[in-house]
């Protein structure tokens, strides 16, 4: 396990995904996960929460390959 500190900017990024998933609606700890995936560079989530997951995207518009 790695513990990675947040950010002020990752902070931010974090509002302004909520704000642009507001219909889902996406939570705090979702917004955190995808912010920590842009900054780390990860494609792949294991998450049981495939709904929401499979409509968050990538910086590049991508989707992230969900696992299981």
């Amino acid at each position: 396990m790695v513990l990675v500190p947040t950010s002020l900017s990752s902070l931010k990024r974090a509002k302004r995904l909520m704000e642009k998933y507001h219909n889902i609606p996406m939570d705090y700890a979702d917004a955190t996960l995808v912010c920590l995936a842009e900054d780390l560079s990860i494609s792949e989530i294991v998450t049981f929460d495939k709904r929401d997951f499979g409509i968050y995207r990538l910086p590049s518009g991508r989707p992230f390959h969900l696992l299981p």
